[in-house]
């Protein structure tokens, strides 16, 4: 399973420097309009809380503002536009330059399909995305798995990826243990509307995906 946490951690560091540095800046944007223009791309996180209180937290952030604040942020990992990971984050005996090459240029297809009884894990690559789909299905469901049985009224958490194979090249163009978030961020831009990230679970769900309206839906 280390190859799927280099996958997580890879896609998840992506996500995490461009919006929780970036929700300050995001705030000062003006917002009262329904659409840019085409070419100005947008990133946009959404945080529905299914607690009591219901809350909704939406950033919306230019990607071309994005490039140009986040090499004059250095913060914990955060230097130069670039993230670095630590080695307890990213598994020093998976080498996920040489897989994701190795993906890139292989036909479309689905390369790994796992089913446990703690998770579901399925990797495919299709239309230049890669697609990274994984199911947790929650201590119940694992307990009662283990027995043969499905638990009553188990819950499951599930985080489904989608990235550009062109965003994955230029996130990975940094230095070893290094993603070069704006790289990545002005290849994004470049690729046009795209669905990102979606998890959902019991607390909450979150969605990210880029697009040329400066609102979220």
């Amino acid at each position: 399973m280390n190859c799927f946490r280099g996958f997580l951690a890879l896609s998840f560091a992506f996500v995490w420097a461009t919006t929780t540095f970036l929700a300050g800046p995001a705030e000062a944007q003006d917002t009262s309009s329904g659409a840019s223009s085409k070419s100005d791309q947008w990133i946009h996180v959404r945080v529905e809380s299914k607690e009591d209180r219901g809350e909704t937290v939406r950033v919306n952030v230019p990607i071309e503002m994005a490039a140009k604040v986040l090499p004059a942020i250095h913060d914990q990992n955060l230097h130069d536009g670039k993230v670095r990971i630590d080695g307890d984050k990213m598994n020093k005996d998976v080498d996920l330059r040489a897989l994701l090459d190795a993906v890139r240029s292989s036909r479309d297809g689905e390369y790994v399909t796992v089913q446990s009884h703690e998770s579901n894990v399925r990797v495919a690559k299709n239309g230049g995305y890669l697609y990274v789909h994984v199911t947790d299905k929650g201590d119940a469901n694992k307990a009662a798995a283990k027995d043969g049985e499905k638990a009553a009224g188990a819950h499951e958490s599930k985080v489904e990826i989608k990235v550009p194979m062109k965003v994955v090249d230029a996130l990975l163009s940094a230095g070893k243990d290094e993603l070069d978030i704006v790289a990545a961020l002005k290849a994004l831009s470049a690729h046009g509307d795209t669905e990102l990230v979606t998890v959902k679970d019991d607390e909450n769900t979150v969605r990210v995906w880029v697009d040329s309206k400066n609102v979220s839906d």
